[in-house]
């Protein structure tokens, strides 16, 4: 056997037995570094680093969110502005002279005569043809809620 794989004695004198029972402990969990090989090192963290990580990271879905929000907001007030409209153009078509039943579906013709008096038609203004001495003012088409939906129009409701 060489000389350095040589089992060395210990001399038990020179073994500072104090210093030893400050290393040593009942709980090695409550140690602030690792008391094994295999163990890792707690390091405390820089708290305000990590909170405004945090914030960061809230901020940035919050915001996300709320421009989401805004954007469903958008739709609904477009959706309300085209039930006002089709809400206005009823009026004015249940307003008008209608000596017929419309039926849900179907596609009618709204004209003027004159200034005061509008009427709804089933004749187109291509079926007219030269005849037509009235205004043609929208094609409109009834709905199931019996409210009507402008196709096309000459005129802006």
């Amino acid at each position: 056997m060489k000389d350095d794989k040589k089992p060395v004695p210990v001399d038990i004198e020179s073994i500072n037995l104090d210093l030893m029972k400050l290393k040593v402990t009942d709980m090695p969990s409550l140690l602030e570094y690792a008391h094994t090989v295999g163990g890792f090192s707690i390091v405390p963290t820089n708290e305000g680093q990590i909170k405004s990580h945090a914030r960061e990271a809230m901020k940035e879905q919050t915001e996300e969110q709320l421009s989401l929000i805004f954007e469903q907001m958008k739709t609904l007030a477009k959706q309300v502005q085209d039930i006002k409209k089709r809400v206005h153009i009823s009026d004015l078509i249940y307003n008008c002279e209608l000596k017929f039943t419309p039926v849900i579906g179907k596609n009618y013709f709204l004209y003027e005569a004159g200034e005061a008096r509008r009427y709804l038609s089933i004749i187109s203004p291509k079926e007219w043809g030269d005849k037509l001495e009235d205004k043609f003012i929208a094609e409109v088409r009834l709905n199931a809620d019996h409210t009507w939906k402008v196709i096309n129009s000459t005129v802006e409701f």
